[in-house]
C-alpha cells in the first residue's frame, strides 16, 4: 500500500483534512498520530471527531490519558506521551478500546507501536519551514481522500 501525502497549509486545512478522513473510518479502525509537539495531532483529531458527529470540544487528553466522545460511533483519544512504556499501555486497560465498536486515536504513538494491530493506520505530521504541515497516511485502505 502506497503512502498518501497531504500538505495543510492552515489550521482549517487540517481540520478539514481531518473531517475527509474521519468520514471514511469504520468501527475497530485505530490510527496512531505521531508527530513532534505542535505539529497538529489534536488538530486533525478534531476533524475526524466533527466527521463522527462528535459535538464536543476536542482537547489533547494529555493530562487524562484518554478521553472518550459519543457521536456515530465512540471516539477514544489517546495521549500516550507521559507513558513509560508499552507495559503502562497494557495496564491502562485499551484492550475494549482498542478492538471494540469505535475508532481510536493515539497520539506519540511511536511509544507504543508494538502493541497495536498491524491494520494500524499510520498518520505522520510533520511542521514545515513555512507554517505548513506535510501529512502522511500509511497504512490506509480505503482509496484518496481528498
Amino acid at each position: 500500500m502506497t503512502p498518501l501525502t497531504y500538505i495543510t497549509r492552515t489550521e482549517e486545512e487540517t481540520i478539514a483534512l481531518g473531517k475527509k478522513i474521519g468520514s471514511k473510518l469504520q468501527k475497530g479502525d485505530i490510527i496512531a498520530l505521531q508527530g513532534t509537539l505542535g505539529a497538529g495531532k489534536t488538530t486533525i483529531t478534531k476533524g475526524i471527531a466533527v466527521s463522527l458527529g462528535i459535538e464536543d470540544t476536542i482537547t489533547s487528553p494529555t493530562f487524562c490519558l484518554i478521553s472518550e466522545y459519543e457521536g456515530k460511533m465512540p471516539l477514544y483519544h489517546m495521549d500516550v506521551y507521559r507513558l513509560e512504556g508499552t507495559e503502562d499501555f497494557i495496564n491502562l486497560g485499551v484492550d475494549d478500546m482498542l478492538y471494540g465498536r469505535g475508532v481510536c486515536l493515539i497520539e506519540w504513538s511511536e511509544k507504543i507501536m508494538d502493541e497495536l494491530p498491524k491494520k494500524t493506520i499510520i498518520l505522520r505530521l510533520v511542521p514545515n519551514e513555512d507554517g505548513s504541515r506535510t501529512i502522511t497516511i500509511e497504512n490506509w485502505d480505503y482509496g484518496e481522500v481528498a
